[in-house]
């Protein structure tokens, strides 16, 4: 039986409050304050967020995190996502690997968050933000739509792009299990 989700407002922490995230589970949620305050984009046309449970995984900053769910991924899928964000227009860079996360560049970091950033080549340019909370991961996606082309672009990549993000975190999750129950 699917649990009923109830906003409570937001908590101290800056997240909307919902019903405990079960072992494992990752649920798409909107778009916490806390989060948009994060991005540099100058308008953010699109935003989504998920958060994906991280209790019993071992302690990582937000950058580990990130390089958890995106480099650690399959190499199958890790060529997927370089190639869809190439079909997308975005600008990746790879010169210093301790500058980016699968291409996409960091553009500000802390323990508690990094932000990635990609420019794009036709005025789609996005970030990901990967912000740590007790217990949860949030992962939130902005995209700024500078024209009919980008615009046009992400109508075609949006569903597909909440899937994959879900499908990342989901597998993310399972290898993070998987190591804390060895």
């Amino acid at each position: 039986m699917a649990r009923l989700m109830k906003m409570k407002g937001d908590t101290a922490l800056g997240l909307p409050q919902h019903a405990p995230l079960a072992r494992g589970e990752v649920r798409q949620i909107p778009v916490p304050a806390v989060a948009r305050v994060l991005s540099t984009l100058w308008q953010v046309e699109y935003a989504d967020a998920f958060l994906m449970d991280t209790a019993g995984a071992r302690d990582r900053t937000a950058e580990q995190w990130a390089r958890a769910i995106l480099e650690e991924a399959p190499s199958a899928v890790r060529g997927t996502l370089l190639s869809g964000w190439s079909t997308l227009g975005l600008r990746l860079g790879f010169d210093q690997p301790d500058r980016f996360v699968l291409g996409w560049e960091i553009r500000r970091r802390t323990p508690e968050f990094v932000l990635l950033a990609a420019g794009s080549r036709i005025g789609m340019p996005a970030e990901l933000l990967f912000k740590r909370f007790p217990g949860t991961l949030l992962f939130a996606t902005f995209v700024q739509k500078e024209n009919a082309i980008a615009r046009a672009t992400w109508a075609g990549a949006d569903l597909v792009h909440r899937r994959v993000v879900r499908r990342l975190l989901e597998q993310a999750g399972s290898r993070c299990r998987a190591e804390s129950d060895t």
